[in-house]
């Protein structure tokens, strides 16, 4: 992972603040003056200290496979058997992995949570909204 550049936005309160989020989306954190399109610019009392990388849309930490078994796991039940309340927690962790990148994504959780597409579209309506 690439760390900011040497000075005070390396240790700087925000850019510590995110390093574990930014390592578990296997992004990485960059300077100020390296920033490019499509970083995320981490901004503290309106001056730019860092930004984050994020890994490319098109190809989502781990496969979708992985990504509903690993939150079944979490969950601790098989998506199918979850309640409403743990199906729509389960669509907003699998938001946050990235899972809805993949293609026909939406159908494969729904399938996988036994709900409609529909639903699963109607619950990531209310996480991005």
């Amino acid at each position: 992972m690439a760390e900011p550049a040497a000075g005070p936005e390396r240790d700087h309160p925000l850019v510590e603040a995110v390093r574990g989020l930014v390592e578990r989306l296997e992004a990485e954190i960059v300077a100020p003056d390296a920033l490019r399109r499509g970083d995320v610019p981490l901004v503290w009392e309106g001056e730019t200290v860092g930004g984050v990388r994020l890994p490319p849309a098109e190809a989502p930490v781990g496969d979708l496979d992985s990504l509903l078994a690993s939150v079944a796991d979490e969950l601790g039940s098989p998506l199918g058997e979850l309640g409403r309340a743990e199906k729509q927690r389960a669509v907003r962790l699998l938001e946050e992995r990235g899972a809805f990148a993949y293609r026909k994504s939406a159908e494969a959780v729904a399938e996988a949570l036994g709900v409609t597409r529909f639903t699963v579209y109607n619950y990531l309506n209310r996480i991005r909204g």
